[in-house]
């Protein structure tokens, strides 16, 4: 299927990896009617894959909209000339905006991705299973989890995987620190029979930047 996809590049602006949340604070504040730019209606988080993600990749700021919050994402894009980052304004007149039906879904072939930020793949259930399991053990636990990450992220662009997802990984550990709490997070690349549009993220706090993706080509 296609996706309708924005991104809004902010040009001549840099920024560091824990800006993206800062981004995210100033328009959910800003817009705060629209719950698709930050996730949150009456207080309570909604578990949903996000369709507004906020990201810093190569300190250069990066805003993707897809399907109904790529029209949110233009017309931001479009109308707002100023970012508050903490107590600084950032003047944001000089922007990239790129539209675009993007291709999702199964392929036949294998797709080469890499990280652009770190993956944020385990959760409390099994982060204890991962770490006391031998090298072999760990790689199957990650494409297992890299499966059903990209599955539980078509279930939110109602997308049906129908067909079998199969999975190679090459990928290194490194620690993310995330509101002062480490994680372990992943960098690297990895193939898979899957269509997945640049700056997707996959994973865990994906609304941030993390699990960015990208294709190699």
């Amino acid at each position: 299927m296609d996706l309708n996809v924005c991104r809004l590049e902010l040009l001549n602006v840099k920024m560091k990896q824990r800006d993206s949340e800062k981004m995210r604070g100033y328009l959910g504040n800003k817009y705060e009617e629209l719950d698709i730019l930050h996730n949150h209606k009456d207080d309570k988080f909604i578990y949903r894959y996000p369709k507004v993600q906020y990201k810093v990749i190569n300190e250069k700021p990066i805003i993707l909209g897809i399907d109904e919050g790529a029209n949110v994402i233009t017309n931001i894009g479009f109308k707002d000339d100023e970012l508050v980052i903490g107590e600084k304004s950032i003047n944001t007149f000089e922007k990239k905006i790129s539209i675009s039906n993007d291709e999702y879904g199964v392929t036949k072939d294998y797709i080469k991705y890499k990280f652009l930020s770190p993956w944020i793949a385990l959760n409390q259930k099994n982060v204890n299973n991962y770490i006391n399991s031998n090298e072999m053990d760990q790689e199957e636990i990650l494409k297992k989890i890299l499966i059903g990450n990209i599955i539980s992220m078509s279930k939110g662009l109602n997308y049906t995987v129908e067909d079998k997802v199969k999975c190679w990984i090459n990928l290194d550990k490194i620690q993310v620190n995330i509101k002062d709490i480490k994680h372990i997070g992943f960098v690297g690349e990895f193939k898979v029979n899957f269509n997945i549009p640049d700056y997707f993220g996959i994973g865990k706090n994906v609304s941030k930047g993390f699990g960015t993706i990208k294709r190699v080509r």
